[in-house]
């Protein structure tokens, strides 16, 4: 069971979390907390306790956008004790998604808070405590892609996308109508991808071949055009992307 604590500074907000949060039957206890400064407060008191004791707190599902110290501000300072409890960001804001990675959160979850999607987040902050029942895998769907915008989860059609890049464990989809950041990293895509004609390019970005519709040589360097943006070919990917260009159909 986990032992949680909220953090937002709107109310409705906060105990809207708090509300979904306790009727997870995975959370043990949970609490809330109006701002970063107070939530700080409260995970000293935890860290002083012990994981074991009684004020200890396993994960804190954090806004981002707060007056004073915001929600970035404290994980930051989070990631300078020894054992300090796992984060989960809570937020309306998708463009933090890439710091969130880097300050090692478990998950991103965007609002408005949908009860499955959190329900998500729990799950994958009980795996990482080892906490987590096991439970099946289902395959993902090989054409369709799920994608968040808004708090609503879109499918993106895999043959529509043109390039991707890395960012971390997450990866940004690159189609002619925008971009979509998803919680995977890019070597997985490659492997998943590869069958469908997806070549890596550099160790940032996978690139789909039916959409490159040049490829360029230029004082030594290789690149590609690839839905109107030019990415440069690294010397190690170069000759199996040529090898490849040439087979292509």
């Amino acid at each position: 069971m986990l032992r949680a604590l909220a953090v937002d500074d709107e109310r409705p907000s906060l105990e809207e979390l708090l509300y979904l949060l306790s009727t997870d039957p995975r959370i043990g206890s949970v609490e809330g907390a109006g701002d970063a400064t107070e939530a700080l407060r409260r995970i000293n008191r935890a860290l002083e306790s012990g994981p074991h004791g009684p004020e200890a707190i396993d994960v804190v599902f954090l806004d981002i956008n707060m007056p004073g110290l915001d929600g970035l501000d404290l994980a930051r300072l989070l990631t300078g004790f020894a054992k300090p409890p796992l984060v989960v960001f809570v937020t309306a804001h998708e463009g933090f998604a890439v710091q969130a990675f880097d300050l090692k959160a478990v998950d991103y979850v965007l609002k408005p808070v949908r009860k499955e999607r959190l329900a998500e987040a729990v799950r994958r902050a009980a795996e990482r405590l080892g906490s987590a029942p096991r439970i099946p895998v289902h395959e993902p769907d090989p054409d369709h892609i799920p994608v968040e915008l808004g708090g609503v989860t879109r499918f993106v059609t895999v043959d529509d996308i043109t390039h991707v890049e890395a960012h971390g464990d997450y990866a940004r989809l690159h189609t002619d109508r925008g971009s979509h950041l998803v919680r995977i990293p890019l070597s997985t895509l490659e492997e998943r991808w590869r069958y469908r004609g997806f070549v890596r390019i550099h160790r940032r970005h996978l690139v789909a071949l039916r959409h490159i519709g040049e490829l360029r040589l230029d004082a030594g360097t290789v690149s590609v055009l690839v839905g109107g943006v030019e990415l440069q070919v690294s010397r190690r990917h170069t000759r199996e992307l040529r090898d490849l260009l040439m087979r292509r159909p």
